[in-house]
């Protein structure tokens, strides 16, 4: 019996040291990186892990109230929107060129771009790459169960992701995206 224990220290004992090994390679290879990338890539893993998607863990979601139309989480966004100096550059009423094509009628889907140009400029003058990004988008859609979702891009990869931000753009890039949230809240409750 004493034999069966040992043995199983020892893989206790191996299965820490592996543990350890691979915490403290993660660490090395954060190296250079911003000091919030840890937590996102740990938070980015677990969803991905939980959803089996890359797509569903690389967004937010917030549930829109059951009392609220499209129309008023619209108004609402806009509102918003405005109120933070966030430019409406474009709207995508996804459902009607679904409707039109397949001559069917398809569930509500509207894409809401939203941008402050002069942060938009700053980014792009960084890192071409940050185009991808550009505009943000907010989904408003309607799920198969007739419940409405606001979508968006999650941000914190872009802002902590990698090596750190010059620090006035790191911190426009986050107020981008507390503004993207407050948009996004107050309009799944329709809160002016």
């Amino acid at each position: 019996m004493g034999f069966i224990k040992n043995i199983f220290a020892l893989i206790g004992l191996v299965a820490l040291i592996a543990i350890a090994g691979f915490y403290f390679k993660f660490n090395q290879s954060l190296n250079g990186f911003d000091p919030g990338a840890g937590p996102v890539f740990k938070e980015f893993a677990q969803s991905l892990v939980e959803t089996k998607s890359a797509a569903e863990a690389s967004i937010w979601k917030v549930q829109v109230a059951e009392d609220l139309s499209p129309e008023e989480v619209e108004e609402t966004m806009k509102f918003v929107a405005n109120e933070h100096n966030m430019s409406n550059v474009g709207e995508l009423p996804l459902y009607k060129d679904i409707e039109a094509k397949s001559g069917e009628s398809y569930r509500f889907v509207k894409i809401y771009l939203f941008c402050n140009s002069l942060i938009a400029a700053r980014m792009l003058d960084y890192s071409d790459a940050y185009s991808a990004y550009l505009p943000c988008r907010i989904t408003l859609l309607e799920d198969e169960e007739g419940k409405l979702w606001l979508i968006t891009l999650n941000m914190d990869m872009m802002i902590y992701g990698g090596e750190p931000l010059p620090p006035e753009l790191k911190e426009e890039a986050i107020q981008v995206k507390e503004y993207i949230l407050d948009i996004m809240n107050r309009g799944a409750t329709g809160e002016f």
